[in-house]
């Protein structure tokens, strides 16, 4: 890979989304206030307006694309040309894919160094039922998924298993008007967490998978009984395969496979797909398919099993 001379921070969200409210806010910190100017590209234009005397102050300048068809590699290099920018800030438009803009040629040196989701926490539902496929185009390559605008009684571990299922190492932020919320999952977990062998419901294997990963911590050491399908990628070794479940991001056609690597002596004699019970101890490891640390299982027992009469996880 290249190396990034100009680092572009790429924006995204519906409109509304609060997107100009968290750039003016990050644009106006003492710490933003570094050597070397700052393009700012706006692709959408809300009710909420930058401070211009802000943005000057900040060493900040700003181009408008209004069409998609115009953000152009032929359109960014002018702009190297004409500001010659240390960094750059695209405020996408939420209508159009994030992912056109991640594939399409960038002008030398330029290269996307974080990418940053904006949710209005009180229409995410609408959007989901509505433009699901759209918003996890936004939020499959995304770094950090911020919620705004949150209340009272908002299903807030659900939206976070929702976008974790799409993109497992995104960061999910909540905020209410008070700032930053925590401990959203506490009380929500629907299994005894203190039992001596922790049993996940197949409709709840989303649930324990996704605060698995959030919260290791939580359930190293401890013993978990559930079903899914054995997966054996190769380069693995004999011993390990990965027990899971698939589960539907945005369509029928765009899925992906939930499980952790597991030990067992078993191992071998299982067939690629074949359902079983797996129950197992929990450690967190360093490992290859991770690229760091992660849930590595123990199986204590496997048996085969018939399979689930809804194989798919879904993220309500």
């Amino acid at each position: 890979m290249d190396e990034i001379r100009v680092p572009i921070y790429l924006i995204t969200g519906f409109l509304e989304s609060g997107k100009t409210t968290f750039l003016n806010f990050t644009l106006q910190q003492d710490y933003f206030y570094i050597e070397g100017k700052t393009l700012l590209i706006l692709c959408e234009e809300g009710e909420e307006e930058y401070d211009m005397e802000a943005l000057k102050l900040a060493n900040t300048v700003v181009e408008v694309i209004e069409k998609e068809e115009d953000l152009t590699t032929e359109r960014l290099s002018a702009m190297d040309i004409i500001h010659q920018p240390e960094r750059v800030i695209v405020e996408y438009n939420g209508m159009w894919l994030a992912s056109k803009f991640e594939k399409m040629k960038k002008p030398e040196g330029w290269g996307i160094e974080q990418e940053i989701t904006c949710v209005d926490a009180s229409t995410f539902q609408m959007y989901m039922n509505n433009m699901k496929s759209l918003f996890m185009d936004m939020a499959r390559n995304a770094d950090m998924v911020v919620f705004n605008r949150c209340r009272a009684g908002d299903p807030l571990a659900s939206y976070r298993r929702s976008i974790k299922v799409a993109n497992q190492r995104a960061e999910v932020i909540f905020e209410d008007e008070e700032g930053e919320i925590d401990d959203i999952f506490q009380d929500e977990m629907p299994f005894d967490i203190n039992a001596p062998v922790i049993e996940i419901l197949p409709e709840d294997y989303g649930i324990w998978f996704v605060d698995a990963m959030d919260h290791p911590d939580t359930y190293v050491g401890k013993t978990v009984r559930f079903k899914g399908r054995a997966l054996k990628p190769r380069g693995m070794g004999s011993k390990f395969f990965v027990p899971g479940r698939t589960a539907m991001t945005c369509c029928a056609d765009d899925t992906t496979f939930l499980g952790y690597v597991c030990k067992s002596a078993y191992a071998p004699k299982l067939q690629e797909g074949q359902w079983v019970e797996v129950t197992a101890k929990i450690a967190f490891e360093n490992r290859m398919e991770y690229q760091g640390e992660g849930i590595v299982l123990y199986a204590e027992d496997i048996q085969p099993c018939d399979a689930l009469e809804e194989e798919m996880v879904y993220f309500n």
